[in-house]
């Protein structure tokens, strides 16, 4: 199977397109070493994925015939990055969810814009 296939069939990436992207721009490795979309994989081998400020990691235990369900990913693949990878992903996370505003972005509602022409008359 391909990788950017099995990638996408284990539901890392969205659409297929997504993951032959992620492969071409170097954000996939396959044991370590960059691979291109078409690159075959098996049983056994290992995945890396650039997902900022990590690498995730993924063994591949079996190779499903199409796209599955999120409940049977588990079946299809092991997550094997760290520990401390992964609060450090976390805490990545929480510190983006602070910095962005709460409410204000983005266009006004209708609701809104009735208010300040209320204000302004």
């Amino acid at each position: 199977m391909r990788i950017d296939k099995y990638i996408w069939a284990i539901r890392i990436f969205k659409t297929r397109s997504m993951a032959t992207k992620a492969c071409n721009s170097n954000k996939v490795k396959l044991n370590g070493e960059p691979v291109k979309p078409s690159k075959l994989i098996k049983q056994n081998d290992i995945i890396f994925i650039k997902v900022v400020p990590i690498w995730k990691s993924f063994k591949i235990i079996d190779l499903p015939k199409s796209r599955i369900g999120p409940k049977l990913v588990s079946d299809y693949t092991i997550e094997t990055t760290s520990k401390t990878d992964l609060a450090t992903l976390e805490q990545q996370e929480i510190m983006n969810r602070q910095n962005r505003s709460l409410g204000i972005m983005g266009r006004p509602t209708k609701k809104d814009r009735r208010k300040l022409g209320k204000l302004f008359d």
